[in-house]
């Protein structure tokens, strides 16, 4: 059954449906979502009002109300059930809604109720992009969906729930806990899905110009992406190195920008996915790609070492020199130049540096990073990266993916979605522990370890090196994150659990201890430390003097930063 033929259905039996729908008390169907609600007054839009039952709950809670309903029947009984100002009424459908976009307003709360089984799984990207269009920052897109097979003779098209949740992430929506429930007139094979879903708001404008540059921009490739995704990188694993620029910027040094970038590339030009209507093959027509990046794409320098703090010696160091010049020139003359503010002006307007380096041992630390110049990043937006990174990038991803998919259907080229996903991973170092472990059993032949977390004494079977910080929220393998841990504990009670702040401020004494006996005193391992340290944990970039002391500080910063972002269940140590 087409969306028409269920809209005639609906005209014919409006008078019945209604009585139905009617039935119904709003209070006990929205008393799930009513704690979410913001403070009245604020503008709702109720997409599928049928009887207008929902519509007039909210116009009684103080909300103005547009009650978006196809069928003209229905909408004829519903006025006259629900005959109040407080509710405009109007004559639109999904997927397009196009009278709805035409108001250019943003609501508060966006409802569907009992309405997204009506749409073909084919018009559900399309139309949700809509109902993300239509919500204001900080706003709730509400959503009740039948759970049941597919009914065609009814206008019923199954529905999978995590679709759903995909599509929110994609478009850096934040999914909030959902439940199953029963149906409330009785129907015992019938039961509904509720979801909420909030668009992030930070409180500023940085948001709307994200979610703009990402869905809106006008592209000719994919580098406004990329610069964005980049910087989302940089935002969430080395923000030790974006240093202030007055109060309304962050100075972010370009040669970290680029480091990204190649990271982010290099999988997409091995996939042979093109990144703009004139890429072809490989890459062909893009700028950034120049002899050195070829031989990083032919495997001389492994692209995984391509990371803050890797050293490079011999003939790898022009390779990697001139790799992330190329990138550098590419982001400064085109992304960073050509993504402006609606008014005019560069959002992210790049400052000069200082070449500093010449061949030579190559070290990727924010001396050199930041000698290819900085690229000024608005506070508010570096802020919103730094707390939304989980939201923001998936969105960033799945647009990139669609303007990909764009450019081979012009092209006539076939791709994999298998493949395009692959490329798309960001690629993590592996999780190695083996230095800190290594360490960890020399300290142990010289005498005793202790697990930093109880104080008991470790031997080689009880020994685990555990991330303080757990890598399934933030894949950080820093030698500064790695502590000697009792197995059973750190595998059966800490697990993927963050160390509450009382916690991690009773073991100071033994975290300086171990990172003092193994890396301070290690003078192989000292510059690792210090310069990992750096680049991933905050306030530390400035500071020339660094002591323990200091690195233990800008963890607990760090610590509170992926409680309050992240909210990553948290250990007491008990």
């Amino acid at each position: 059954m087409t969306i028409d033929q269920t809209i005639a259905g609906y005209d014919r039996n409006a008078s019945a449906v209604v009585d139905q729908y009617e039935s119904l008390q709003p209070e006990n169907l929205h008393g799930w979502f009513s704690h979410l609600l913001p403070e009245a007054p604020g503008l709702v839009i109720d997409i599928g009002a049928g009887s207008g039952r929902d519509a007039a709950w909210f116009a009684s809670k103080g909300y103005r109300v547009i009650a978006v309903e196809p069928s003209k029947n229905m909408r004829v009984e519903a006025q006259k059930r629900h005959d109040t100002p407080a509710i405009q009424w109007l004559s639109d459908r999904l997927p397009s809604l196009t009278a709805t976009m035409a108001l250019g307003v943003s609501a508060d709360v966006v409802h569907l109720g009992a309405v997204w089984m009506h749409l073909p799984a084919a018009d559900r990207t399309r139309a949700f992009r809509k109902l993300v269009s239509l919500t204001r920052s900080g706003g709730l897109i509400v959503m009740t969906i039948r759970d049941g097979v597919e009914d065609q003779g009814r206008g019923f098209h199954a529905v999978d729930v995590e679709d759903i949740e995909n599509l929110a992430r994609a478009h850096g929506l934040v999914v909030l806990p959902r439940q199953k429930v029963a149906d409330l007139l009785g129907r015992k094979d019938v039961q509904w899905h509720q979801i909420a879903l909030r668009l992030p708001d930070d409180g500023t404008n940085a948001l709307p110009i994200l979610r703009h540059i990402i869905l809106n921009d006008s592209k000719t490739s994919t580098y406004k992406l990329g610069l964005l995704r980049a910087l989302c990188r940089a935002a969430d694993g080395a923000a030790g190195m974006a240093k202030d620029q007055g109060d309304d910027h962050v100075a972010v040094p370009l040669g970290l920008v680029a480091l990204n970038w190649l990271r982010l590339y290099l999988p997409l030009l091995a996939a042979d996915l093109p990144q703009s209507s004139l890429n072809i093959k490989g890459g062909e027509r893009l700028d950034f790609c120049k002899e050195s990046t070829r031989a990083i794409l032919a495997g001389v320098v492994p692209a995984i070492n391509l990371r803050p703090g890797a050293t490079f010696s011999s003939q790898d160091t022009k390779i990697v020199h001139s790799a992330l010049k190329a990138a550098a020139v590419t982001i400064r003359d085109n992304p960073a130049h050509f993504t402006t503010y609606a008014k005019g002006g560069a959002i992210f307007p790049y400052v000069a540096g200082s070449k500093t380096w010449s061949c030579g041992t190559l070290t990727l630390d924010a001396t050199y990073l930041a000698s290819f110049g900085a690229l000024l990043v608005p506070r508010d937006i570096w802020r919103a990266m730094q707390r939304y990174s989980a939201w923001i990038e998936p969105s960033i991803v799945a647009e990139w993916i669609r303007i990909i998919k764009g450019y081979a259907q012009r092209m006539t080229r076939t791709l994999n979605d298998g493949a395009i996903a692959a490329a798309m991973t960001w690629i993590e170092p592996d999780r190695d522990v083996a230095i800190a472990r290594t360490r960890a059993l020399s300290l142990m032949d010289q005498g005793s370890l202790y697990c930093v977390w109880s104080g008991k004494q470790l031997t080689t079977q009880t020994l685990d090196m555990d991330h303080a910080f757990p890598w399934s929220a933030w894949p950080c393998g820093d030698l500064w994150n790695l502590m000697p841990s009792h197995r059973a504990l750190n595998q059966k009670k800490k697990k993927d659990k963050l160390p509450t702040a009382d916690l991690l401020s009773r073991s100071r004494d033994s975290v300086l201890s171990w990172w003092r006996d193994a890396y301070e005193r290690a003078d192989h391992l000292a510059p690792q430390f210090i310069s990992e340290a750096k680049t991933s944990l905050p306030t530390l970039w400035q500071n020339d003097g660094l002591e323990l002391g200091d690195i233990f500080e800008g963890m607990r910063f760090q610590r509170l930063r992926l409680w309050r972002d992240q909210q990553i269940p948290e250990w007491d140590g008990l």
